[in-house]
């Protein structure tokens, strides 16, 4: 395992981070399992855990806790909110009485009296960069955050939120956990190159593709990963966008098996090697999975083998542009719309 310092902050982190979305009703994962894969995490040397209020609806950070009771100290705990938890309309978002009350949440869920690193889900457009940083400021003033930082967000709205914290004297945020993947390039373009310019960490989440490069999607072959079920759309092949995906596969398989290596270690050693980048996010929902990903964690690709993936996905190209999840609410929502 290989270890970066997280941005700015002088924590040292291994450059692949266990993902928790998959542990609980999501993945149906039992307590068991979720332990033996927390187990297997740490002794693989992955030093940080990355989890959500949001994912199955708490129940992750409730096994998260458990797995990690009595080895708090040997492990970067990261966590996040603002997607909604039920139907009550403040239950989101990025408001003071919001984070206040749902880290508190978190903590009880997870077992602990702090995290190290809080952040912030989706940007929240209805609410201020000055009361979100102000409210996450508070936190760390309490001790109950380390450091905080943002998942999603665009380009701009890093900036913005870095001009907001140095204008009105707040701790900034130190981090970015953006979508990165061959497939999904985009944010080489913009996103990138801010959180260099401004030393954020850069925890990349999805690198796998949600499945698409994990070797089991090829052509002729049934399409049997989690996420075909849960999300039909985004593997049929007769939308334009996942047969392009699907050619570009193709070709990416080639150049593995040229290198002598696996997709996994391909993708993932791609993300890694993106000089702004710190780490990527594996969300293994099986031993299985979690060891074939863990075999990637020292993988370093030439430069021919770069190149040859420039080739087939060209740098800063998305090529399901339309899974983004940072585009403006005004491209959404007609209502916003010169109106």
């Amino acid at each position: 395992m290989q270890y970066r310092t997280l941005g700015r902050t002088g924590v040292q982190v291994s450059t692949l981070v266990l993902g928790a979305m998959n542990f609980g009703s999501l993945g149906r994962t039992t307590q068991d399992e979720v332990t033996a894969m927390v187990d297997a995490a740490l002794e693989g040397g992955i030093n940080l855990i990355d989890t959500a209020d949001r994912y199955s609806q708490g129940e992750s950070e409730e096994m998260v806790g458990k797995a990690i009771a009595g080895r708090r100290d040997d492990l970067v705990l990261a966590t996040k909110a603002g997607m909604p938890m039920d139907d009550e309309r403040n239950h989101q978002g990025s408001s003071r009485r919001w984070l206040v009350t749902e880290l508190d949440n978190s903590l009880r869920r997870l077992g602990v009296d702090h995290v190290d690193l809080y952040q912030i889900h989706r940007w929240d457009p209805s609410t201020s960069d000055e009361e979100t940083l102000s409210a996450l400021t508070d936190l760390q003033r309490a001790g109950k955050i380390r450091y905080f930082g943002s998942s999603t967000f665009p380009a701009y709205r890093i900036v913005q939120a870095e001009w907001a914290a140095r204008e009105s004297r707040l701790s900034r945020y130190v981090t970015e956990q953006p979508s990165y993947s061959i497939l999904q390039r985009g944010i080489e373009t913009h996103v990138l190159p801010v959180t260099e310019q401004y030393g954020l960490g850069v925890l990349a989440w999805s690198p796998l593709a949600s499945g698409w490069l994990s070797g089991a999607v090829r052509e002729g072959r049934e399409i049997t990963t989690s996420r075909s079920t849960l999300m039909p759309q985004r593997f049929d092949t007769a939308i334009p966008s996942n047969r392009a995906r699907l050619d570009a596969v193709e070709q990416l398989a080639k150049v593995a098996d040229e290198a002598g290596l696996t997709m996994i270690q391909l993708a993932l050693g791609f993300v890694t090697a993106h000089p702004a980048v710190t780490s990527a996010i594996i969300g293994p929902r099986t031993m299985d999975h979690l060891h074939s990903q863990l075999a990637a964690a020292d993988t370093v690709l030439s430069a021919d083998v770069l190149d040859a993936i420039d080739a087939i996905v060209a740098p800063g190209v998305d090529l399901a542009a339309h899974e983004k999840f940072d585009t403006p609410p005004a491209l959404l929502d007609a209502t916003r719309r010169r109106r």
